[in-house]
């Protein structure tokens, strides 16, 4: 489905930190799926939902799963979310050029064995676009899953779809790490922080990170560039501040 690392930035020794988060979206995910229900992973930019699903898909994979990977970046109709899955679900021939036709198609191939989709950017999906997904969802014969993943444009959409919304069977947010998380995840998700000062830490994401896991990736790329240009041997306030004048 995707490759092994899913990072914001190529970030030489960075670990996938189990956050509570994340376990809850393993535990979530994983019903869901054995469900063939949908769900809703939503939350602000950054807070490392992509991440984390694409995480746990990739750890249902060897036990048979099939996972396909549909991102929007535009607000899509109908038709391209019809091509989108024709696409996905590498189907041979040309798409058909009618809808009823378009929908045969991929009901039968939906109905061939269990599937899920990640849906990425799913704030891009207006009313159309998710009432087509329920629209396959609900067909009897496809044995689909769906995790629908996105900011908070994605769960005010839904909720305003209440043929949708009903039908979600979990719904999930994602928000920023707290300090104490902070504190406790940091340290284990790039070795520049594993021997940093507790206070050094809390100073960076007060004034830089923020609790944004993103910011964090951003934080230590352009930490480890002032450690080896300087040459220190850890972290300190003065190299953090280097570093937050590169950020906006």
């Amino acid at each position: 489905m995707t490759a092994a690392t899913y990072q914001y930035v190529d970030l030489t020794d960075a670990s996938v930190v189990t956050t509570r988060a994340l376990l809850t979206a393993r535990e979530n995910i994983g019903d869901t799926v054995a469900a063939r229900a949908m769900m809703c992973i939503h939350g602000g930019a950054g807070f490392g939902k992509t991440l984390a699903v694409n995480t746990c898909l990739r750890g249902l994979e060897p036990a048979g799963e099939d996972v396909r990977k549909i991102t929007f970046r535009a607000r899509p109709t109908a038709r391209a979310v019809r091509f989108e899955l024709f696409t996905a679900l590498d189907l041979a021939g040309e798409p058909p050029r009618h809808p009823s036709e378009f929908d045969r198609l991929l009901k039968t191939a939906l109905a061939e064995r269990p599937r899920t989709f990640l849906v990425d950017e799913a704030q891009w999906l207006n009313g159309e676009a998710f009432e087509y997904f329920r629209y396959l969802w609900d067909e009897p014969s496809t044995q689909l899953a769906i995790i629908f993943v996105g900011g908070a444009g994605c769960h005010t959409v839904l909720r305003r779809e209440p043929m949708l919304s009903s039908r979600i069977f979990i719904w999930q947010h994602f928000t920023r790490l707290t300090p104490s998380e902070v504190l406790e995840s940091i340290p284990l998700f790039h070795p520049v922080w594993a021997d940093a000062d507790p206070e050094d830490i809390t100073f960076a994401d007060q004034h830089a990170a923020h609790g944004n896991f993103r910011a964090w990736a951003q934080l230590t790329a352009h930490t480890r560039t002032a450690l080896a240009r300087t040459g220190r041997p850890r972290v300190d306030q003065e190299l953090l501040r280097w570093a937050f004048s590169r950020l906006a």
